[in-house]
């Protein structure tokens, strides 16, 4: 045991008489796992924060869209999916009679880039503009702070009426409630019914900096003609039902689309677990890229490694033959090498794990997502450190213990 520990020493102090060589080693591996650390920690926080945000939509909610809401790859199938017809107002209309019955449905389109004012003040041109009806509330996780939701009657005749988010009303109502006033929406005038429950941001992106108002009010003086097209929204009365309420938006839709028998839906139904997985294929791909960019600068690190240790060997050639010659075995010998490589990798993987864990959580700030420390990618990094020192220092490690201990003594 004293032999062990004695061991062990010197390795620290071989580390400590080498300052410049051991920091130089422990910088190549800190960049390979914060790559590694970087990218799983924001991946797997990413991931997170989309499923809490659709779990809280409920997991009997689903929706039918032209296209996918992610399209990796495009190619023929985007052009394919591009060639759809829309899913305008009156399927939607159509489509609602049909499931009055089984399903809450609800139409939803949008886009961004508006410039609301309200007397001499003015936003950004960045505010999202949702169109939708009176059923948006029961389907969404969006609640109404202050005032009422849209209602049928809203819907029926197109009334110029606005529900509006928490940064709007920073920006141009700061000190007076905004329910009964006029805003303009490009220019277009609205009457401010309701004020939205702010919900903060999400992945970098404010979630208070929108307005809802009537669908076909914004189809007519919003849209172009490419921006037609509605999300349907459904939500079955409990998850059991969730099947058979699919299949009947299913078939309901396809009637209303013409479809003959043998072909094949022209329109996407997602429901959360489809799209979680969606997403999560995304994410997947940074998390990739990431890994792969830590594991060449981990070969790239583990090949100076080596060639670090065959410098030192040849430096301490004296020092080996005098263990050596003292009683030193060749076991003890490559112990000593190794462990000294496998600790200098070590403190460079935890150093990665911290640099990476700070740089994700400053990431995640910008994003306004929360970044938890992964116990998965922390373990991963933790344990290739280890390795790539160990693997690192055997040629070494078993070259100086190889050595004669005469010819060792004689080196100068």
């Amino acid at each position: 045991m004293e032999k062990l520990l004695d061991t062990i020493r010197q390795a620290f102090d071989s580390i400590r008489t080498q300052k410049l060589r051991a920091f130089l080693t422990i910088l190549s591996i800190v960049i390979g796992v914060f790559a590694i650390m970087f990218a799983g920690s924001l991946v797997s926080s990413i991931n997170s924060t989309i499923n809490q945000q659709l779990s809280a939509l409920g997991e009997n909610t689903f929706y039918i869209t032209r296209m996918p809401s992610i399209n990796i790859g495009g190619g023929h199938q985007g052009r394919l999916y591009w060639m759809r017809p829309h899913l305008d107002i009156r399927q939607f209309q159509k489509f609602a009679t049909r499931m009055q019955d089984v399903a809450i449905v609800t139409a939803i389109t949008g886009s961004s880039g508006f410039v609301v004012k309200a007397g001499n003040l003015s936003t950004d041109p960045d505010v999202s503009l949702v169109g939708t009806d009176d059923k948006y509330f029961l389907t969404s996780n969006q609640e109404i702070l202050e005032g009422r939701a849209l209602t049928p009657t809203d819907i029926q005749y197109n009334r110029k009426v606005a529900i509006i988010g928490n940064d709007i009303i920073v920006k141009i109502f700061p000190r007076e409630n905004p329910i009964g006033k006029e805003i303009r929406i490009n220019n277009r005038p609205f009457t401010v019914i309701g004020i939205l429950k702010p919900q903060g941001a999400l992945m970098g992106q404010s979630q208070d900096n929108q307005i809802i108002i009537p669908v076909n009010l914004f189809l007519i003086n919003f849209a172009s003609r490419w921006e037609q097209d509605l999300t349907f929204v459904v939500r079955s009365p409990d998850k059991i039902s969730l099947s058979s309420t699919i299949d009947e938006a299913v078939g309901n839709l396809r009637i209303i689309r013409n479809l003959k028998p043998y072909e094949l839906n022209n329109f996407e139904l997602e429901t959360n677990e489809s799209l979680s997985e969606q997403f999560a294929s995304l994410t997947g791909y940074l998390s990739y890229f990431g890994v792969f960019s830590g594991v060449i600068a981990l070969l790239s690190a583990g090949i100076g490694i080596t060639n670090i240790m065959y410098i030192s060997v040849k430096e301490r050639t004296r020092e080996i033959g005098i263990r050596k010659a003292v009683g030193a075995t060749k076991r003890w010998i490559v112990f000593h090498f190794i462990f000294e490589t496998v600790v200098i990798t070590t403190l460079g993987g935890i150093f990665g794990i911290i640099v990476g864990f700070g740089f994700s959580a400053a990431f995640g700030l910008i994003l306004g997502t929360k970044i938890t420390l992964s116990v998965q990618w922390t373990l991963i990094s933790l344990i290739v450190s280890i390795a790539l020192g160990l693997i690192s220092g055997v040629f070494p490690a078993w070259r100086a213990a190889s050595l004669n201990p005469v010819d060792a003594l004689r080196y100068e």
